[in-house]
């Protein structure tokens, strides 16, 4: 019975991790989101992501991602990398991706620019089976008597190179993005002669300014600005659709809520709305700060504790430029 449990979230754990990790706060760290955003503020960025799944059960998984870009003003251009890593609790399941981005500016109207990127990375993904009891450790009595001999036991990894592309149109308030990930749908198959593409991630997102504030008045409707938000995912059988708002006052402090929907049922069981997020974050002399937490509507087996989030990044170039301006006035 053990045996089979197992094996039961081995599966389970295999079929979450053949689609793209969703970061609940896609929107306030848009680099997860979109390669274009390489370089778009002009300046040098580092941050990360720590994000905690399902941590009151079994099927417990972290996900850490970082990254650090800059922009080359010679060349209207960003350049940047970003590191993904996955580990799930009870498969001691790993994935690791390392991703060199490059991202292009053009100017299209006034305020408006248009900004082509591409992703070249690196991945590998493997299985350790220790926590497994296999066939060849269980006696005809039923008990076990020793370790695996099955190769398997000591772990199976496999290595993969990925290919990717997005475009951005953004202005000083608002964007629209397209993603496509995975566009040589790399072979992740763990066993040899096996042929399993990843399929080809889909997402067109965007962030829209919504003027609601502008004809009030009082300083907190003066330093107000209210974005819908909106990210439609397709992968493979898999589909999704967040749509909410969040609030910024003074550009300091973000509130926000998302929902998401699940627009293309694959079974009539399926429920429309499958989880909320909420999300808060904070500026601060270059700092950025985020917390999500995201809750499961539906009743999943096993999934307990819901999803936790944790961001930080920090503008090396925004620093500078506020030491600048104290030493000027100084001066």
């Amino acid at each position: 019975m053990k045996k089979i449990i197992y094996i039961t979230f081995l599966f389970v754990g295999a079929l979450a991790y053949s689609q793209d990790v969703i970061f609940s706060q896609n929107f306030l760290v848009p680099e997860t989101l979109n390669s274009s955003f390489t370089g778009a503020l002009r300046s040098f960025k580092a941050g990360g992501i720590f994000r905690s799944q399902n941590r009151n059960s079994v099927l417990k998984t972290t996900t850490k991602y970082a990254f650090a870009d800059t922009y080359f003003e010679g060349f209207k251009a960003g350049i940047g990398v970003s590191l993904l890593q996955q580990s799930e609790n009870i498969t001691s399941y790993t994935f690791n991706q390392a991703n060199l981005n490059y991202a292009m500016e053009f100017r299209i109207s006034y305020d408006w620019y248009f900004r082509p990127s591409i992703s070249i990375g690196l991945g590998t993904k493997s299985f350790g089976f220790g926590g497994l009891v296999l066939g060849d450790q269980i006696s005809l009595n039923e008990q076990i008597i020793g370790p695996s001999i099955d190769p398997l036991a000591a772990g199976v990894q496999k290595s993969f190179f990925d290919f990717s592309s997005s475009i951005l149109f953004n202005n000083q308030e608002s964007w629209v993005g397209l993603t496509l990930r995975h566009m040589n749908n790399p072979n992740i198959a763990l066993t040899r002669g096996v042929d399993a593409p990843l399929d080809v991630f889909f997402s067109i997102h965007s962030k829209y300014f919504l003027p609601v504030f502008e004809k009030s008045k009082g300083t907190i409707a003066e330093n107000s600005k209210f974005f819908l938000l909106s990210n439609f995912m397709l992968q493979g059988n898999y589909s999704r659709f967040d749509l909410g708002g969040q609030y910024v006052f003074n550009n300091k402090i973000s509130l926000g809520i998302t929902a998401a929907t699940i627009p293309l049922k694959t079974e009539a069981s399926d429920s429309l709305l499958s989880s909320i997020s909420t999300f808060v974050g904070a500026k601060h002399e270059g700092f950025t700060y985020g917390y999500s937490y995201e809750f499961n509507t539906t009743e999943l087996q096993g999934i307990i504790g819901g999803i936790h989030e944790i961001s930080l990044s920090y503008n090396f170039d925004l620093t500078i430029k506020v030491f600048e301006k104290l030493f000027n006035k100084r001066l």
